[in-house]
């Protein structure tokens, strides 16, 4: 905790910090609940990175938290000998997004660390996919993703694309909270770093290479080509990066039909058209859904700002309707036409691996088993499937096929080590085409995928506690639950009980006690009878708690009705 009046001086005062941030601290020297909320603590570098909202003061995204935590991140990498290899940095259409991005580029440079800074907005893949294209130590993305206006991030990558894990997470931000003095953190001239060759400006060649990875995924070119003129697309990227890579690469497949929601394609840091940028919330297809039903599209889909999350809505011939799709549902019907396609056509590599998270769909097991191939899964956070991959081509063990998460994540190829929305759009739009090559739509081969391996669904309950007592809550909570297990959730059964954060999990009926064989990690999970499952995780950046469930049933009816029990069943555990 920051003494709030010292700190709130100190920069009202300080030569260091400019006019235009003392004019704004200045207006709020009589409110004294605002100065608490922006000094009362130091914006938290986490695992992840930065996220916060913009704005003057300790606890708030600006240019001098921003630099900061850059000079946490170059004493590491000059501490890993990794000064040489530079860093790469892209950013979103937020506001302040370039400027941080600037700020981050020349606080390395000032410490001999070259930057690679792109020429405009990118998406967040494409910096994972620029990070080992160029070579770098490792990365780093302004965005706050899919979070509300107000919000700005930073995030960062290491030197094998994804975002850095346990135990360098922890050691950046060891480095990261060393750095108490603003006056030790380096700057330097723009001009200056561009003449020393220090900041290095990326374009179009990196765009080119990205493309050229995205179309190797592509199974079947001339399925495409036969659909391509009646096949209708429409394609909103929430004003974010989305916009130029995800049309670039259905026009250069020849996809001829694809309609962008206009009101939702150029970028907009208000995000004006929605109460909240993010593709798992059904409001923010309103307009894209408006569209659809004038040119009669097959296929609607959304990218979040920052273009690594996908939403999707399909037309349903018999309803009339557009049908929306959950991350796991989308995510598994690009999954099993991989899958079977690959295995088909003779593409499918030797020792060939699925990674998943263990809260995404159990729908993947029965499908990983027909196409023989191996089944994997990691904690919670695309970051853990990107590590699998590294660890593929390290140790020789596997050849990563495909990756998914239920929040609408997911990555085909090993282009990039974060989840991928580009990759994705263009997979489900080959699916699509497919689809109205054998006279279906993807709803139908939705319910084909469901009839032939099971009924599969999954419910998110999530809890909200704000303040400190939330925390603590959260907490007790979790205490809870891990010190007295519940043998049951109203009639289903409690099989087998994992804590990950004790690294046991524990056979109910034997007793028998083994290793989770992840890491350690706040989350609880319970397998259940009859193929159902819950898992508690409190959220990482937020003020919640997460309860993920899931349940097979024998229709569509039969496993909402099983989902709904199980989250009454849940509630009443709690």
């Amino acid at each position: 905790m920051n003494d709030v009046k010292k700190e709130y001086s100190f920069w009202l005062e300080d030569s260091y910090f400019d006019d235009a941030t003392k004019a704004e601290l200045k207006a709020i020297e009589n409110d004294e609940n605002e100065i608490n909320e922006r000094f009362y603590k130091n914006l938290a570098f986490g695992t992840g990175g930065l996220r916060g909202i913009i704005g003057a003061g300790t606890n708030r995204m600006n240019i001098y938290t921003v630099r900061k935590a850059t000079q946490g991140l170059a004493n590491y990498i000059i501490k890993q000998g990794g000064r040489d290899k530079g860093v790469a940095i892209a950013y979103d259409s937020r506001r302040m997004s370039p400027e941080f991005a600037d700020e981050a580029a020349l606080c390395l440079n000032a410490n001999g660390i070259k930057a690679y800074v792109f020429d405009a907005l990118r998406p967040t893949p494409e910096l994972s996919f620029a990070v080992r294209t160029k070579k770098c130590i490792a990365g780093i993305v302004v965005t706050a993703s899919h979070n509300p206006p107000e919000y700005n991030g930073y995030k960062v990558y290491w030197e094998d694309g994804a975002q850095v894990t346990s135990p360098k997470d922890t050691d950046i931000i060891t480095e990261v909270n060393n750095v108490t003095d603003y006056h030790t953190v380096k700057t330097m001239d723009k001009e200056k770093a561009i003449a020393e060759g220090l900041y290095i400006v990326i374009g179009s060649e990196v765009d080119d290479l990205y493309m050229a990875e995205l179309k190797k995924q592509i199974i079947h070119p001339e399925i495409i080509k036969a659909v391509a003129k009646d096949i209708k697309i429409v394609y909103s990227p929430f004003h974010g990066t989305g916009n130029v890579p995800v049309r670039r690469i259905l026009k250069e497949l020849g996809f001829e039909n694809v309609y962008v929601v206009p009101e939702q394609e150029l970028p907009d840091p208000d995000f004006t058209t929605l109460d909240y940028p993010n593709p798992e919330d059904p409001k923010a297809f309103t307009l894209a859904l408006k569209l659809a039903r004038e040119k009669g599209a097959d296929v609607v889909l959304a990218t979040d700002p920052d273009a690594d999350r996908l939403g999707i809505y399909a037309y349903d011939t018999h309803s009339g309707e557009y049908v929306p799709f959950t991350g796991n549902m989308s995510g598994m019907l690009i999954a099993e036409y991989i899958l079977r396609e690959r295995t088909k056509t003779g593409t499918m590599p030797s020792n060939p691996a699925l990674v998943k998270t263990i809260v995404t769909t159990n729908l993947a097991d029965p499908i990983t088993e027909k196409y023989g191939v191996k089944l994997i899964e990691v904690l919670t956070g695309f970051k853990y499937i990107g590590e699998q991959i590294k660890w593929f081509e390290e140790k020789g063990t596997n050849n990563y096929v495909f990756g998914l998460e239920e929040s609408y994540g997911c990555l085909a190829g090993t282009h990039a080590r974060d989840k991928d929305a580009v990759v994705a759009v263009m997979c489900l739009c080959e699916v699509a085409a497919w689809c109205k090559y054998n006279n279906i739509t993807l709803w139908d081969q939705m319910l084909n995928i469901y009839k032939e391996f099971g009924y599969y669904k999954e419910d998110l309950y999530t809890i909200t506690l704000k303040g400190m007592d939330g925390s603590e809550k959260i907490a007790e909570m979790m205490k809870k639950l891990r010190e007295n297990p519940p043998k049951n959730f109203g009639d289903l059964k409690v099989l087998k009980f994992r804590d990950y954060s004790n690294d046991t999990l524990t056979d109910l009926a034997t007793g028998n006690v083994t290793s989770t064989g992840l890491p350690k990690s706040d989350v609880l999970y319970f397998d259940l009878e009859n193929d159902s499952w819950c898992c508690a995780r409190p959220s990482g950046t937020e003020p919640k708690i997460k309860f993920y469930m899931g349940v097979k049933g024998n229709s569509l009816e039969d496993a909402k009705a099983k989902v709904d029990k199980l989250t009454q069943d849940l509630k009443a555990v709690l």
